[in-house]
């Protein structure tokens, strides 16, 4: 059962779907792979006329090498009391020049496009819910956008900012992409991404052998020892997923190096299998040969609290207002700046956005169906909050 002010904010977010359709066409045919500085901040831009033309208090945070974070406001004067946060990621995993070689299209009732549902569509759908807000009145808490850069790489540059953001946040709403069953992501796993270096001796393979000292040798060793602290029961994975070494096929290996890709679901986890790849790289089966290990990366895991049990249960209940009767949580071994919010304890759900799939591959789509009822659960979710 809706009120009359949850009837008008629907119709008003329903009224705009084409002209969300157009924004989500000009932000997609943006190329903004996470390190296209120039191309993120474009859509960045694009996103701040945006909330220009709705007289939405907007201002940016600057970076000198990734993206500028994009942040807006909606709120009345004074109001101190905790905002609800909106939050997404503008880049996206496709090199500079994919929107030439492919732009946005729609096929029947899909659409196509770098990026559309990973998650330039959920961006799109923050902005217009902010933008109701605005132009109608009526949010019980201030409403605080914040749009990121590089999600993609781990989000180097804005994970400082979302966990600050996070914190004065009383939910979080983070919307990357529906699952393909129209469900919202309640729990993820948490992940970290690494880079090994293994260091030998060389020597020709034929006519010096004995005074080689293969890498190769002993980063083979390094993957299986690695591979095995798998452990499926518990949802820990370990991925050495690139590899490369050797300075030609009649040399002893100097040097070669691999890449994991560790994921887990209880943070609990992440300390012992992290020391168990770490002595795995200091141990060396292969004499004379050394190693070191880098964290280049990584995600919190999203673990499903009471309050953010509470807070799903809230939002399920608008979405079946909004026409999603069938809309439940999923878990995901996928990772997401979800999980930085809930780390510092704020009740966070991913997955809002509108419904998509294939993500990272040229078959990517949007169901554009999707666009005014996850956007108008989004809106009810959001007046329905209660006033602290």
């Amino acid at each position: 059962m809706t009120t009359p002010a949850e009837r008008q904010i629907c119709d008003w977010i329903a009224d705009r779907r084409d002209a969300m359709i157009d924004l989500l066409r000009e932000v997609v045919d943006t190329d903004s792979g996470s390190y296209d500085k120039t191309g993120v901040d474009a859509v960045g831009e694009r996103f701040e006329r945006f909330f220009e033309e709705h007289d939405i208090s907007a201002w940016r945070e600057r970076n000198e090498v990734y993206g500028d974070a994009v942040h807006a406001l909606v709120t009345e004067p004074g109001d101190n009391r905790k905002p609800v946060l909106l939050m997404g990621h503008r880049d996206t995993v496709f090199p500079k020049g994919e929107v030439a070689r492919r732009p946005f299209t729609i096929e029947g009732k899909r659409a196509y496009g770098p990026g559309v549902a990973d998650m330039k569509a959920g961006l799109v759908m923050n902005v217009f819910v902010a933008a109701a807000f605005k132009a109608l009145g009526g949010a019980p808490c201030p409403i605080r956008v914040l749009i990121t850069s590089d999600e993609e790489i781990a989000s180097p540059s804005s994970r400082p900012i979302i966990e600050r953001e996070g914190r004065t946040a009383r939910a979080v709403y983070n919307s990357e992409p529906g699952r393909p069953t129209g469900n919202v992501t309640t729990e993820r796993k948490g992940g970290v991404f690494m880079r090994f270096d293994v260091y030998g001796k060389a020597a020709h393979s034929g006519g010096n052998f004995s005074s080689g000292i293969s890498a190769i040798g002993e980063i083979a060793h390094k993957i299986v020892q690695i591979h095995a602290l798998t452990d499926l029961q518990k949802g820990i994975t370990l991925n050495v997923g690139l590899v490369s070494g050797g300075q030609s096929v009649n040399t002893t290996a100097p040097h070669a190096e691999g890449q994991i890709d560790m994921r887990y679901v209880e943070p609990a986890d992440r300390a012992a299998t992290l020391a168990a790849i770490e002595k795995i790289i200091a141990t060396s089966t292969v004499p004379g040969t050394s190693a070191k290990l880098e964290i280049k990366g990584e995600f919190l895991p999203v673990v499903q609290t009471p309050d953010a049990r509470d807070l799903f249960v809230a939002y399920k209940a608008s979405a079946a207002d909004a026409g999603l009767p069938d809309l439940d949580g999923e878990f995901s071994g996928g990772c997401a700046d979800s999980g930085f919010t809930a780390s510092v304890g704020t009740p966070t759900i991913c997955g809002v956005g509108p419904v998509g799939g294939n993500a990272h591959t040229p078959e990517e789509y949007l169901e554009i169906d999707s666009i005014v009822p996850r956007a108008q659960a989004l809106a009810l979710a959001i007046l329905r909050t209660q006033a602290e």
